[in-house]
């Protein structure tokens, strides 16, 4: 039996300056690379009964993501984001909002899949709206091992409600930039990133935390061990969805009983080879890696 992950949260489509679209939204990254990496993976959504939707409904098919979990809205539009070129060919990102994901209904049969999860994957992000934060609750109290992926995107992201997750869940993974954030929240600062890890556990209780840094590679902490590893050397092509490749590969090892030390090398790995590819999404299976 492959072990069962689900990832709950926005699925929506990256709209270009050029008008090219991209299926995005972190918590679809990281369902598409779980899956990939021999895991049943599943994705609790909403799209909405549009164009926009069904293509996103075809790609979960292209993908054997199921999507009877995924929910139609008869009145809200797909998510989208739209993205712009600033100064310095910097991307500018705008969340549309309200869209069919901030709507994502409680359903009884969800908690029965939740239940035989091996891990309950889900962002931040998803909580901006009361609709979907009301069905995570009820999500969370089934869930036996939380995940949360922190991605903090102002105006969407309510510091308070962030905190109040961060009590409730068994892994974080977040990036240096998010760690400083956080820890701003309590008044706080850091002069490592261990030393930011050990504050942000000792003050919500987190048990096992992930900080992705980029180019230097991450940082694994728990109660009893921390353990660092390097980025690879590749030649980068873009950074889009590295994070959630990273999360991925990382749970796709965990939750097979493989060491962390392995989990983070085979995390390294995807990540890296993910960078060398255009958009979060390349096309790949598990024989790539030491799966």
């Amino acid at each position: 039996m492959k072990p069962v992950t689900v990832c709950f949260g926005e699925i929506l489509w990256d709209i270009f300056p050029n008008g090219v679209r991209k299926p995005g939204g972190a918590p679809f990254n990281v369902a598409y690379h779980l899956s990939r990496l021999g895991m049943d993976s599943y994705i609790i959504s909403r799209t909405g009964d549009d164009e926009a939707g069904e293509a996103l409904r075809q790609i979960l098919r292209q993908w054997q993501i199921p999507e009877e979990t995924v929910q139609p809205d008869p009145q809200q539009p797909t998510g989208a984001v739209l993205a712009t070129a600033g100064e310095n060919h910097e991307m500018h990102y705008d969340i549309l909002k309200p869209v069919a994901w901030d709507f994502i209904a409680w359903q009884p049969e969800q908690e029965a899949l939740i239940r035989r999860a091996g891990a309950f994957v889900f962002g931040s992000l998803a909580i901006r709206s009361e609709v979907s934060r009301s069905t995570l609750w009820k999500l969370l109290d089934a869930a036996p091992y939380k995940v949360l992926d922190i991605n903090i995107r102002p105006p969407h992201s309510d510091m308070n409600v962030i905190r109040e997750l961060l009590r409730r869940v068994d892994l974080v993974k977040m990036n240096e930039e998010e760690l400083q954030l956080v820890l701003q929240a309590t008044g706080d600062t850091f002069g490592s990133p261990v030393d930011g890890a050990r504050k942000v556990m000792q003050h919500y209780g987190v048990p096992q935390l992930i900080i992705t840094r980029g180019s230097k590679g991450a940082l694994y902490v728990d109660k009893q061990t921390q353990y660092e590893r390097p980025a690879k050397q590749v030649t980068v092509k873009d950074t889009v969805g590295s994070g959630d490749s990273f999360l991925a590969g990382f749970l796709s090892q965990l939750l097979k009983g493989r060491p962390v030390p392995a989990a983070l090398d085979l995390a390294v790995e995807v990540s890296g080879f993910v960078t060398t590819c255009e958009g979060a999404n390349p096309e790949y299976d598990s024989s790539r890696f030491d799966v």
